[in-house]
């Protein structure tokens, strides 16, 4: 008959192990914990153990307090493993199950208020240039000469106030690259300055052939759409067979037929007389 092995399995603990065996570590004193890894509630002391980082209980409270045997894991999993270093450790109680509780409840309001009551929506940061992008602000002697001067009014090396040891005046390599740079903007600005000249004349030359040539590019716009302009003028002007005149403006206010208009007044006139005598 072939039988199976059966996995060992590690088995439920008893709350609390009375065993006469004390590990020969240094004691885990209490008051070096945190609050929430030791609760020192009477008859439920249990603390995290430094080894294992298992919540285990505390044995022999009234005599020498320590940790009783346990193992790395959960009561009742596969492969257990005994915490040989926590096991049956002494532990030092130097603070009183109040004053934790005290501690407890004043850092939970802490905790919460640390907690955001609302999320707020992460502004998007505009993407940075590249680096061939960035285009760097020119440089004019002007600025150079005011960096130059600020620059000499605090360094001590420019004013010859900075010696060394052997009492040797020391240079300064920040202000001398700042009259180099001044030294060379100003051999250019001639130059530079005949460039700007260069494209202002070249700006109003332009501003006035443009100005010149509009007039004669709006009227031959305007001649392009004449036609167009004509044809729908046409057709607005004109009705549709039928259709009764509404635009007061083109009713006649005279009579077409002045003589016409006379007689049939008249006529009109006689009937009325002749209506009024019979009442």
């Amino acid at each position: 008959m072939i039988t199976t092995p059966v996995t060992p399995k590690a088995s439920k603990r008893r709350r609390k192990t009375r065993t006469s065996n004390v590990n020969h570590r240094p004691p885990v004193i209490a008051s070096k914990l945190k609050v929430n890894e030791i609760d020192l509630t009477p008859g439920k002391e249990h603390l995290v153990c430094p080894d294992c980082s298992t919540w285990v209980p505390i044995t022999g409270m009234l005599g020498t307090p320590k940790l009783v045997p346990h193992h790395t894991g959960r009561a009742k999993t596969g492969e257990p493993h005994r915490c040989a270093a926590g096991s049956n450790r002494p532990v030092t109680i130097d603070v009183g199950a109040d004053a934790l509780r005290t501690q407890l409840i004043e850092g939970t309001p802490t905790a919460a208020s640390r907690r955001a009551t609302k999320v707020l929506p992460k502004p998007k940061a505009q993407p940075a240039p590249a680096a061939s992008q960035v285009k760097p602000a020119p440089l004019s002697a002007e600025q150079v000469r005011r960096a130059f001067r600020q620059h000499q009014q605090q360094c001590l090396a420019c004013k010859g106030e900075a010696k060394n040891r052997d009492g040797q005046t020391l240079p300064c390599p920040d202000g001398e690259r700042l009259a180099v740079t001044y030294l060379r903007l100003l051999r250019q600005e001639p130059k530079r300055q005949a460039v700007r000249e260069f494209f202002a004349r070249e700006r109003r030359r332009f501003d006035r052939q443009y100005a010149k040539a509009a007039p004669a590019k709006r009227a031959s716009e305007w001649a392009a759409v004449l036609p167009k302009v004509k044809e729908a003028d046409t057709r607005r002007s004109q009705l549709p067979i039928g259709d009764r005149l509404t635009d007061a403006r083109s009713v006649p206010l005279a009579p077409v037929n002045e003589k016409t208009f006379d007689q049939r007044q008249a006529e009109l006139g006689r009937q009325y007389a002749a209506r009024t005598a019979a009442v």
